[in-house]
């Protein structure tokens, strides 16, 4: 047997999504229409959020780098997906899925931690207005997000380097459309055991705790909305956070079917990929911001300022010169 830090395989193939024949094209138009989606509306709330100074909050400045994450987090697996499905070439160096495999999971890692960030900041806003500021002031707020950048690279690297070490001898084809940690690990000739036992640990404790905190922020701020006799707030409120609770109960479902499941690796969890990878972060620009009246306005501004450059550049002022002597 080769030396554990070696690989016998130069490159993989990625068998891709369980498609059936026939349907390719039908299949590429959806998801290059899903991540044009992802694109365009995610860098429209930050680009919002970057020239309306009404929204330079600390919940919109968190929602920017959840943006930012759910774009990166779908480049990293939709492209080569889409090139896979239109030019039937589905090999991947050995390289190009090692650090597929670490930014995917850094980029996940990111939005685990802005998420459970969002769901404090909201918690803090609704039980705790009049300390709102004080609380969530501007040194704390970028602790947090440098904070859950630093330490959704580090669990990137733990996995990536524990994976690095292992042996992949004979069989180099992979039943996913990218390099997860769950199939590669299925692929190994070596012993597994620890990288099982750090996922288990490491990235339970992670999942459980952010989870833990979007769990807790939003039962608590359900029993304090409970207590307003409002019939219209408690619908608005309810709303609201019912369609947080929805993508975060779609991303954590999913997420934990496929990574902390014990069943043997099928199409079921290439499914559930897709929802967290593909769907999710298509709809957090509609779920947290699209519906917000604030960046409404700041859109509707956004376009009044472009039609008036737009006129100004068609009808130029016209310049009088004065003819008197």
């Amino acid at each position: 047997m080769r030396p554990e830090n070696q690989s016998s395989v130069s490159q993989f193939l990625l068998l891709g999504l369980p498609i059936p024949p026939g349907e390719q094209g039908v299949f590429f138009a959806l998801f290059l229409g899903m991540y044009l989606t992802t694109l365009l509306g995610n860098l429209l709330i930050i680009l919002l959020i970057r020239l309306d100074s009404r929204l330079h909050t600390p919940m919109y400045f968190f929602l920017s780098h959840l943006a930012f994450s759910d774009i990166s987090l779908s480049s990293v697996t939709v492209p080569k997906m889409l090139r896979n499905m239109q030019t039937w070439q589905q090999s991947i160096s050995y390289g190009g899925c090692i650090s597929q495999l670490y930014f995917f999971i850094h980029f996940a890692g990111v939005d685990n931690f802005i998420l459970a960030v969002m769901a404090y900041d909201r918690y803090v806003a609704i039980c705790h207005p009049l300390y709102y500021t004080t609380i969530m002031r501007e040194g704390l707020c970028a602790l947090l997000v440098a904070g859950s950048w630093i330490v959704a690279c580090v669990h990137a690297l733990i996995h990536t380097l524990l994976l690095v070490r292992l042996s992949f001898c004979a069989d180099n084809t992979i039943t996913h459309f990218f390099c997860d940690l769950t199939a590669l690990l299925k692929l190994s000739c070596s012993d597994t055991s620890l990288n099982e036992l750090v996922i288990f640990t490491e990235g339970g404790m992670i999942f459980f705790l952010c989870f833990g905190v979007i769990s807790c922020s939003y039962i608590r701020i359900g029993t304090i909305i409970l207590r307003v006799p409002s019939t219209k707030r408690l619908y608005k409120a309810f709303s609201t956070c019912g369609s947080h609770l929805f993508v975060v109960s779609l991303y954590y479902g999913t997420l934990a079917s496929v990574y902390f499941s014990s069943t043997s690796w099928g199409s079921k969890d290439i499914i559930a990929s897709v929802m967290y990878t593909v769907v999710t972060p298509m709809l957090n620009p509609f779920i947290y911001s699209l519906r917000n009246r604030d960046i409404k306005q700041a859109l509707e501004m956004c376009v009044n300022r472009v039609k008036f450059f737009k006129q100004q550049s068609l009808n130029p002022p016209v310049v009088v010169r004065s003819t008197v002597r």
